[in-house]
């Protein structure tokens, strides 16, 4: 009995599953889309993780891929796939996280996008984001992205969408972004893998300066294998097997990069488990704290301001038609500016101290909590002040931003759940060119404490198991 005779759908399979049903012919790439457009319409009702589904183009892309010849190098073969809103798309709106910022319909796709077209991926579509992806929480005047895990509690941001549909299974993998640790905060949130490469490894041509060099693509999955394939092919590689990492030394560190902001008990938690997991393992694990200069915060802050204006003066958007809280953010980054506290300079010198800390210390990665606090409510951030934003977000997602200024790769692993049943995470980091080593890490805790890949009570149908 073939395989598509005893599985009544191939939701909450992950791409690699999936692309493999395709190309050996278990399953067509048009039924596995028709199969997450179906759970779309049932779940995102309540989630709102999309800004725009493509129904009948997502099923002609699916029949495209039916069609070809060989599928043998199609690492995606029919695998549907979610892009962020703030990244073209062919044939719809860029719509940068509300109607104030929308751009007019893309003539071609963002070279990721490509690229995962590239791989046989199927773009189901787009999800959505805060405004300008400024913020750590993803909502607007026309709803609230709500997290799986809680429907009460923001998935992230500002790629809460994408985090959402991965964690309901509306899609097995979702690009993201990640400026200020808008990949691995929601990542966190949802009990994601989610990878930040390092500067330069994926092209970012993203909105008018890339964020100063601090924005990076990269994906959101269920597993480690899944993030691995997704970041190959955003990187324009061949995918590889991981290796388990041999023997390797390990910094551990609570400290917070914002002064009088601690990690709650969950969160340090977390890293004591990481810490058991690393030494099983097989690793060394040793307590080595960054040093994160005052001077740090201000010139990220400084930074962070100052995207946001550069974005808007090159987008010619109204500033009246924007968010209150968006526009008292885009006139201190005018101010920033003006007063000269955006320098290349300074971002080149925590690099160099960032990288000279893994030599320093003598070791190979560093771990962290990927957040600071519970995952905050979800309900109406885009209407509050730009005060209630800033410190909420600096509260609950203090350690993330440093490895943007520093260019470094970061990933996110979940290893475990608070006692309010949210998931838990920490944070791996890397010096340049470890993105494969931190996946390998990542791997490494995944087969000694495996993590559930999806929220409870999602998907809403009998999961595949092929």
């Amino acid at each position: 009995m073939a395989v598509q005779d005893i599985m009544p759908t191939w939701v909450g399979a992950t791409a690699k599953q999936i692309a493999r049903g395709v190309r050996r012919g278990d399953v067509s790439a048009t039924q596995v889309v028709a199969d997450h457009l179906d759970h779309v319409a049932t779940v995102d009702s309540e989630l709102a993780a999309f800004r725009a589904v493509r129904g009948g183009e997502a099923v002609t892309e699916a029949e495209k891929v039916d069609e070809q010849d060989d599928l043998a190098n199609l690492p995606l073969a029919g695998v549907p796939v979610a892009v962020k809103e703030n990244t073209p798309v062919a044939g719809l709106p860029t719509w940068n996280g509300s109607a104030a910022v929308r751009t007019s319909v893309a003539e071609a796709d963002h070279e990721v996008v490509r690229r995962l077209r590239g791989a046989g991926a199927v773009i189901l579509g787009v999800t959505r984001m805060p405004e300008l992806g400024l913020w750590g929480s993803t909502d607007d005047e026309t709803g609230s992205t709500r997290n799986p895990w809680d429907l009460t509690r923001t998935p992230g941001g500002s790629s809460g969408g994408a985090a959402a549909a991965v964690s309901a299974g509306l899609v097995p993998i979702a690009h993201g972004n990640d400026g200020l640790g808008s990949i691995r905060i929601p990542a966190a949130c949802c009990g994601l893998v989610g990878l930040k490469p390092g500067r330069g490894v994926v092209p970012c041509q993203l909105g008018a300066d890339d964020w100063f060099g601090l924005a990076e693509h990269g994906m959101l999955a269920t597993t480690v294998a899944d993030a691995a394939v997704g970041f190959a092919i955003l990187a324009g590689r061949r995918p590889e097997t991981l290796v388990p990492p041999q023997r390797l030394r390990v910094g551990v560190s609570l400290r917070s990069p914002v002064v009088g902001v601690q990690p709650d008990a969950p969160n340090r938690d977390a890293v004591t488990t990481a810490g058991r997991l690393l030494a099983a393992a097989g690793h060394d694990t040793l307590r080595a704290d960054p040093v994160y200069p005052t001077a740090l915060g201000l010139q990220g802050l400084a930074t962070w301001f100052a995207a946001a204006a550069v974005e808007v003066q090159a987008s010619g958007v109204a500033r009246g038609s924007l968010q209150r809280r968006s526009r008292r953010h885009i006139a201190l980054g005018d101010w920033a500016r003006r007063r000269g506290y955006v320098r290349e300079a300074d971002r080149a010198a925590w690099r160099d101290r960032s990288i000279g800390f893994f030599a320093d210390h003598g070791v190979d990665l560093l771990l962290t909590p990927a957040l600071a606090g519970t995952p905050p409510q979800a309900d109406g951030w885009s209407r509050r002040s730009w005060r209630s934003n800033l410190l909420t977000n600096v509260r609950y997602a203090p350690y993330a931003a440093p490895w943007n200024m520093a260019g470094l790769p970061a990933l996110v692993v979940p290893v475990g759940r608070r006692p309010d049943g949210l998931p838990v995470a920490v944070q791996l980091v890397g010096p340049p060119g470890s993105e494969l080593l931190l996946l390998g890490v990542a791997g490494q805790f995944e087969l000694a404490a495996p993590w559930p890949r999806h929220a409870p009570g999602y998907p809403r149908v009998p999961a595949a198991t092929p």
